[in-house]
């Protein structure tokens, strides 16, 4: 990341943009903006982008379509406008591995903020979990292969996961056996400064489960301990 980021602000109402896009840069960001999804692919294809601020509703393609695509594609951070009503809109975003949200209407300053926040996380990499690229962890006759970000499951095939649930699940491997509370998942996996997203972990654990669980509903590898948290009840080997 360059001395002076490069946003990318994506959002189709005029008003709204081009006044946000003229304050960021007055805090010291570089600003490329965007109406909507297709101009915004077209300029992460051009452009070193370090953040994206992406606004959820937008004619065509919308923001979680777009950030479902910048996630596959990149640990790009992105930081999702929303409205008051889309408490449901801004779930699913951060189960895709959005990093934080604002919720409009928003003042630019609290923006700003969030958006130094998320960059100062990325650069100590408190967001993303860095483990060591040959790591790989065993559990269940599954393997979460950390070099390459994969769970492969047991018939040998690969399972998607987002960023989320990367982090989440990669916090839990190396804490088998151990209780965890869901601030200190919220901890591993997002960050102090990430205290709005609490409410995310337990839909993020319930994707999880349908992911690994031979039945979500009754589940052997995450655990639920009542009062507590969670716990990673398989054996787990490091390979």
């Amino acid at each position: 990341m360059g001395e002076t980021p490069h946003l990318l602000l994506v959002d189709d109402e005029r008003s709204i943009r081009e006044p946000l896009a003229t304050y960021l840069t007055k805090q010291g960001f570089r600003v490329t903006q965007a109406p909507d999804a297709e101009q915004a692919r077209a300029r992460l294809a051009a452009y070193a982008i370090d953040l994206v601020v992406l606004d959820i509703m937008m004619p065509g393609e919308d923001g979680l379509s777009l950030c479902r695509h910048i996630r596959e594609t990149s640990d790009l951070p992105v930081i999702l406008l929303t409205a008051r009503a889309e408490e449901t809109d801004r779930i699913v975003g951060l189960e895709m591995g959005a990093d934080d949200y604002v919720v409009k209407p928003f003042s630019p300053r609290e923006l700003s903020a969030r958006i130094k926040v998320v960059l100062r996380r990325m650069q100590a990499g408190g967001t993303r979990q860095n483990a060591p690229e040959s790591e790989a962890y065993a559990f269940a006759g599954r393997v979460l292969k950390t070099g390459e970000r994969t769970l492969v499951d047991r018939d040998g095939v690969s399972v998607p996961l987002s960023t989320g649930e990367y982090n989440l699940l990669l916090a839990l491997v190396g804490r088998p056996r151990q209780v965890l509370t869901r601030d200190q998942l919220l901890d591993l996996t997002q960050g102090r400064e990430a205290a709005a997203f609490d409410r995310s972990i337990d839909n993020q654990i319930s994707r999880l489960r349908r992911k690994i669980e031979v039945d979500p509903k009754s589940p052997e590898i995450i655990k639920t301990v009542w009062g507590g948290g969670y716990t990673f009840a398989a054996e787990v080997t490091r390979l």
